[in-house]
């Protein structure tokens, strides 16, 4: 166990998920033992570098449940940090839905009042949604730390998300868990 804890790291396919290592890495020399979960949709494409994330956490990617019988994978957490989050992503959370490994854990990360943060990466148009601006509400009435905001991560113009990322903002997410309690 090092300084820091558990963090584990939800990667959801979003463009800047390529790029995730940057987060892991900045993690990891905080202090941090990572788990990466990617997304089953994250962890079936090119969207993240599957290798380099398990060579920066030093622990293979989750994507699936575990099999009946079959141990814990990894350690349980200590906080948590969703990024990049899809309107899929926190609209599903927001709801209850668990049908996959990665919100099953953030479903169960706000039961148990663990640390976490979400930083998103949608565009305008997604953002303008109802039922996103509804979901980003109900995560933050459960505790959860949506960088989504003036000063924090703003969305893009349709069209535009692929030069927004080297501008992602995976610090933000760090600095911001890093400054978390336990709920």
């Amino acid at each position: 166990m090092t300084a820091r804890g558990v963090l584990y790291v939800v990667v959801c396919v979003a463009g800047p998920a390529k790029d995730a290592g940057r987060l892991v890495t900045a993690a990891t020399e905080r202090g941090w033992d990572v788990c990466v979960i990617a997304t089953p949709a994250a962890a079936d494409g090119e969207f993240i570098d599957r290798d380099a994330l398990e060579a920066a956490s030093g622990r293979p990617v989750r994507s699936t449940w575990r099999r009946s019988g079959e141990e814990k994978r990894n350690p349980p957490a200590d906080a948590v940090v969703v990024a990049p989050m899809t309107m899929n992503t926190v609209n599903k959370w927001a709801a209850g839905i668990a049908d996959t490994y990665a919100l099953g854990l953030v479903a169960e990360a706000v039961g148990l009042g663990l640390p976490v943060v979400a930083l998103p990466f949608w565009s305008t148009a997604l953002d303008g949604h109802p039922a996103t601006r509804r979901s980003v509400e109900v995560l933050r009435g459960t505790g959860v730390r949506v960088l989504h905001g003036e000063g924090e991560w703003l969305p893009h113009a349709p069209g535009t998300g692929g030069r927004q990322l080297d501008a992602y903002p995976w610090q933000l997410a760090l600095d911001a868990v890093g400054g978390l309690k336990r709920g």
